[in-house]
C-alpha cells in the first residue's frame, strides 16, 4: 500500500499590518505605507513600495523623516487591538480548509492538507485566499510542501514570483525541477537561516538552498546543531517538525513598554507597573498558569550620555503561585517600591512572571482558604468576560489611573475599527 505524501501548507498574510491599514483606507493601495512600533520608535512594517525605496525594517523613525516626506509616505503608529482582531477573523476563517491547524503567529498559520490529494491543492490554496480577500480584504499566499520548512520556502516563492499567482505547491514539481528551483534561491530565505549562520554556511561553500538541501544533516548536526540537521532533513521531504495544533505554554510572560515622555515620579511609575502587570496577567489566565515570581525593572534612558543613569529590578516570590491580578499587582509594586530611586528620568519599565506551572495541577497551600480561591477565580474570569467583550481596559485597577502621562506615542493611531462600538467606520450610500 502507498505512503500518503505528507503536504504541508503556510498561509501567510502579505504586509499584513500595512494590509490591515489598507483593508479600512482603500486610497492608500498602491501607495508606500509603513507601520512604526510601540512609542512611534522605529519602522516594523513596510509596504512593498517602501521596500523598494530601501527602507529597512527597525530603522529609527528620526532617520527617515526627511526621506519620508521627499517620497510622501504615509506613516501610521502601531494599532495593535486592530491587527490582532483581524488576525483572530482570518484564523477562524482558514480553520475551516483543514481540522489540523497550527496558528504560528499573527498573520501565519500552517494546515496540514495531507489526505486532500483528491482535490487539486493549488485550486484549495485559491479558494483559501479568495475566501479571505472576500470576507476580511487581506491578500494572503499559500506555500505547500512535504515539510514546514518546505511550506516556508514554498510560500516564499508564492509572494515573490508572480507565476505562481500566490500559491506554490512544491509536491507538484518533478525533483529535478524542485532542485532547479532550489539552485536559484539564496540559503538566507530557509527557515530558521539567520546572517550569522548564513555565513558560517558560506564558509563551508553552502550558498543556495540547493547546496543546504544536499548537505550530510549528520555532518551539519556536528557543526552546528540538531536544529540544522532537521532543516536540511525537511528540505529534503522528510516532515521532522510535527503541527502544534495547540500552542504550548510560555514559560515566562513579559510585559514591558517605553514610556512616551520621561517619567520621575513613583506614582507614575506606579500606574505603569500596575497596567503592565494587569496585561501579563490576563495573558496568564488565557493560558491557564498560575505564577510564583514576579520580577520587576526600572530604566533610564541609556542613550542619553549626559543624564544620570539607573536601572534596577528586583524578583519578588509570592506566597503561593497565583493568576490573581490583584496577586501578582501587590508584588509587582512591593518591588518598584524597593528598587525605585528618586532624581533620575525614567524611559522604561517592566514586568516578568517567572516559574509559571500549570493551573489546575497547582498544588494546594497547608493554609489555602478554599472559599478566597474560589471567589479570586470568579472575580478574574468576570473581568475577563466583560473585557473581552467590551474592549481591553473597560474593567481596570484604580492604581492604573486615567490621565496617562507616560504612556507612549501614537501620534498616528488609526482608530479600533472593529473593537469599539464608537469607532466602527461609517459608510455613506450615493446616489
Amino acid at each position: 500500500m502507498a505512503v500518503t505524501r505528507p503536504s504541508i501548507a503556510l498561509v501567510d498574510c502579505n504586509n499584513f499590518y500595512v494590509s490591515c491599514e489598507r483593508v479600512f483606507n482603500p486610497k492608500l493601495n498602491n501607495k508606500p505605507v509603513l507601520v512604526l512600533s510601540n512609542n512611534d520608535g522605529c519602522v516594523i512594517a513596510r509596504s512593498q513600495e517602501v521596500k523598494d525605496l530601501g527602507i529597512k525594517m527597525g530603522v529609527p523613525w528620526f532617520k527617515i523623516q526627511t526621506l519620508v516626506k521627499h517620497h510622501n509616505i504615509v506613516v501610521f503608529s502601531s494599532n495593535y487591538t486592530l491587527y490582532a482582531d483581524m488576525s483572530n477573523r482570518v484564523m477562524q476563517i482558514i480553520s475551516h480548509f483543514s481540522p489540523n491547524q497550527e496558528i504560528y503567529s499573527i498573520d501565519e498559520c500552517f494546515l496540514d492538507l495531507t489526505g486532500f490529494q483528491h482535490l487539486n491543492l493549488i485550486d484549495h490554496g485559491q479558494r483559501i485566499r479568495a475566501t479571505i480577500k472576500q470576507f476580511v480584504g487581506l491578500p494572503v499566499c499559500v506555500g505547500i510542501g512535504a515539510s514546514k520548512t518546505q511550506a516556508k520556502l514554498a510560500n516564499h516563492l508564492a509572494k515573490k514570483r508572480p507565476a505562481f499567482e500566490g500559491v506554490c505547491d512544491f509536491n507538484t514539481l518533478e525533483p529535478e525541477g524542485l532542485d532547479r528551483l532550489f539552485s536559484e534561491i539564496e540559503v538566507g530565505e530557509v527557515w530558521g537561516v539567520g546572517s550569522r549562520t548564513k555565513k558560517r554556511l558560506a564558509e563551508l561553500s553552502i550558498h543556495t538552498v540547493l547546496d543546504l538541501k544536499k548537505s550530510s544533516p549528520k555532518v551539519l548536526r556536528k557543526q552546528f546543531s540538531v536544529v540544522m540537521e532537521r532543516t536540511v532533513r525537511e528540505l529534503n521531504g522528510e516532515s521532522c517538525i510535527p503541527l502544534e495544533e495547540v500552542a504550548p505554554p510560555k514559560e515566562q510572560l513579559i510585559c514591558s513598554r517605553s514610556f512616551g515622555a520621561p517619567v520621575f515620579s513613583l506614582i507614575d511609575l506606579t500606574q505603569a507597573v500596575i497596567t503592565y502587570t494587569t496585561r501579563a496577567a490576563e495573558k496568564l489566565r488565557q493560558q491557564k498558569s498560575v505564577a510564583a515570581l514576579v520580577y520587576v525593572f526600572i530604566e533610564t534612558n541609556r542613550f542619553k550620555v549626559n543624564e544620570p543613569q539607573y536601572n534596577n529590578g528586583l524578583l519578588v516570590p509570592l506566597p503561593e503561585p497565583g493568576n490573581d491580578t490583584r496577586l501578582l499587582v501587590g508584588a509587582a509594586l512591593t518591588g518598584l517600591k524597593r528598587i525605585y530611586k528618586p532624581g533620575f528620568a525614567y524611559k522604561k519599565a517592566g514586568i516578568m512572571l517567572n516559574d509559571l506551572s500549570c493551573a489546575d495541577a497547582k498544588q494546594k497551600g497547608l493554609f489555602e482558604d478554599a472559599e478566597l480561591q474560589a471567589h479570586s477565580k470568579s472575580l478574574m474570569q468576570a473581568i475577563d468576560k466583560i473585557n473581552g467583550i467590551m474592549g481591553s481596559g473597560t474593567i481596570k485597577f484604580t492604581g492604573e489611573g486615567l490621565k496617562k502621562r507616560w504612556q507612549a506615542k501614537a501620534e498616528r493611531k488609526t482608530p479600533a475599527y472593529t473593537t469599539r462600538i464608537d469607532e466602527i467606520p461609517i459608510a455613506y450610500a450615493i446616489g
